[in-house]
């Protein structure tokens, strides 16, 4: 059975977390997007719900973690490349995100991370498919 997986996040402002996330290629399905939320569309199993926080906070009776200071998860995706791991983290950092860790390169993996607009971490992975095999 094929699973689809939502993660859900708050956002302090939805039409700049849009914006940012616009401007890394994402694209956003419009029949569950409104003044409240968006879901961002990362393929066709997978989708990030951004809710305005306090649309996120009525799903929740958790106080929501100031990603200043805690580390709520890690979002990790795949990259086709190394170049396209490269791409999408200077698209990030120029769109306003901060950079998280340095680049990781352990020889058929290769990875490197920043955090969006509203702190959440973000890990951005490439492994060769040649080195799955073995």
């Amino acid at each position: 059975m094929s699973r689809k997986i939502f993660v859900n996040l708050p956002v302090k402002n939805l039409t700049k977390s849009v914006d940012f996330f616009s401007r890394l290629g994402f694209e956003f399905n419009p029949q569950f997007t409104d003044e409240n939320a968006t879901a961002m569309i990362i393929s066709e199993e997978a989708f990030v719900m951004l809710l305005v926080e306090d649309f996120y906070k009525s799903f929740t009776t958790k106080q929501i973690a100031d990603t200043a200071t805690h580390s709520e998860a890690i979002l990790a995706i795949s990259a086709d490349s190394r170049d396209e791991v490269d791409d999408l983290v200077n698209k990030a950092l120029a769109a306003g995100g901060q950079p998280a860790n340095d680049p990781m390169d352990e020889g058929p993996m290769y990875g490197w991370s920043f955090h969006d607009l509203d702190g959440h971490l973000w890990e951005v992975m490439y492994m060769d498919p040649s080195a799955l095999e073995q």
